[in-house]
Formats: structure tokens, sequence, C-alpha cells
């Protein structure tokens, strides 16, 4: 079950919204559509905070905590990949020797492109 919070009810960020999206392979996911969410180990914005890649500008739509165990394929494909275990090995890759334990609680954070200016 997803833990919707209000923002005023969520633990404080562990880290900043220039550190959400950084690996370029994700980045390009983002500016191209194919990505609309991200999970990370920590809180990194507020729900209405502004993420700039490249020059474009996307604003946080949701953030709530999920385990690794609750993330289907539809929640894959918001991260830009075609099911869970593709993912799953994406995020292996970039993090060797973590184990993916499915009652490992990660933050995701749902995002839409700002309007441009």
């Amino acid at each position: 079950m997803q833990n919707q919070l209000g923002s005023d009810a969520l633990p404080p960020k562990t880290c900043t919204i220039d550190r959400l999206i950084t690996v370029k392979s994700d980045i390009e996911k983002v500016l191209s559509g194919q990505k609309t969410a991200t999970r990370r180990n920590g809180r990194y914005a507020d729900v209405g905070e502004i993420m700039t890649l490249e020059g474009h500008k996307f604003v946080i739509d949701k953030v709530y905590s999920q385990s690794l165990g609750e993330v289907t394929d539809d929640h894959a494909k918001q991260e830009g990949y075609s099911n869970v275990e593709e993912y799953k090995q994406s995020i292996l890759s970039i993090h060797p020797g973590m184990p993916w334990l499915p009652q490992m609680r990660v933050w995701v954070h749902e995002f839409s492109r700002g309007k441009e200016k």
C-alpha cells in the first residue's frame, strides 16, 4: 500500500532536488517524456518544487514512500522501463552489491513538465 502523505506530514528532505535525477540516460528519458517518476532512498523534493533539467522545468506532483515489493510494471513504466525486472536490473547495475529487498522502502517522486517561459 502506498503511503501518500500531505507535504506537511513528510519527514525532512535528505538531499536537494538538484540531485534527484543526475544520470544522463535518465535525464534523456525525462526530457523525452518516457520518465515521469524516480525512486530514491531518501526524500529529495517537496510537492510543488521545481526541478530543472537542461533548461526545462518539471514540477514535483507527488512524493510518497513505497516498498520495492510494491513496485509494479506500471511503476517501472513511469521510470522509463518496460517492466519491473528491467527496472530492477538497471538499479542493481547502478548500485553493485545492493540487494533488492521487497520490504526496502524508497521515496517516490512523481513529476510533470512545467510551463516553459
